[in-house]
């Protein structure tokens, strides 16, 4: 058993099929989902943006807003993918029964993991790009750089979809993810720079800052927002990457404890 536990992961081109299922059932409820996704981001971004914006006109040389912006488009991003890998996944999963159903055809768990990894980041990708069109509409970025926020937005979407899936192989119920959004994500809101800089605050808690997922996405998508190149993109993406990864590895590893011991 233990064997078969830590297996490396086998899998084959029925991922696609799952995925596009998923994607088949969102398309009838699209608009209603990708709002739902945005309408808290695009509140924090005119609330903040245009409230705090007249008592702050400018951080970092830019206007308060589009400060805002640039980080509002990866936190709208993070959270699509963590919604859509808990809810949606355990919905999936344990109410619906989906996966019961998949599983019985030639698909294997870890297809069907694969499947549902990558759809979220897909659903959390639209959520991102709406949010900066949104943002482009205000006329807060006109730059070429922000195109490259796109496959950013999907990468961040791997990384919270990947930890939020280990999630879900822990949970028994719906109120589960409360302790996922309270303890983690929420933070992350707080102490990643979506609302101020980083640098303003004590050095502990920039230290802290620099070991969470969502301060690498702002650190790229930021400067490409506004214009700028980012600082050692590389090593910051390879964070994302880094917990992507390893939130999926461990959920493969869970998920088959779970359904398959």
């Amino acid at each position: 058993m233990t064997r078969s536990l830590f297996a490396a992961p086998d899998f084959s081109r029925a991922w696609i099929a799952v995925w596009r299922r998923n994607y088949l059932v969102w398309r009838k409820l699209a608009a209603e989902s990708v709002l739902g996704n945005i309408v808290e981001p695009l509140f924090y971004l005119l609330g903040f943006g245009l409230g705090m914006g007249t008592m702050i006109p400018e951080v970092d040389g830019v206007r308060y807003i589009a400060f805002l912006a640039g980080g509002t488009i990866c936190y709208a991003t993070m959270l699509s993918a963590s919604f859509e890998s808990l809810y949606s996944g355990f919905a999936r999963m344990h109410v619906q029964r989906t996966w019961e159903g998949i599983l019985n055809a030639p698909v294997s768990l870890e297809d069907v993991l694969l499947a549902e990894w990558v759809w979220a980041a897909s659903k959390s990708l639209l959520s991102g790009v709406a949010v900066l069109l949104v943002a482009i509409a205000l006329g807060l970025s006109q730059s070429w750089s922000m195109v490259m926020i796109v496959p950013l937005a999907f990468l961040i979407g791997l990384a919270f979809a990947g930890m939020g899936l280990v999630m879900t192989a822990f949970a028994k119920s719906f109120d589960f993810f409360m302790y996922w959004f309270t303890l983690f994500l929420t933070p992350q809101m707080l102490l990643s720079g979506v609302f101020y800089p980083i640098a303003n605050m004590p050095g502990w808690l920039q230290a802290v800052s620099s070991a969470l997922p969502l301060t690498h996405a702002i650190a790229i998508g930021r400067p490409l927002f506004l214009g700028q190149w980012p600082q050692a993109p590389l090593l910051h993406a390879a964070v994302l990457a880094a917990y992507g990864l390893a939130g999926f590895t461990l959920a493969v590893v869970l998920f088959r404890r779970r359904l398959l011991a």
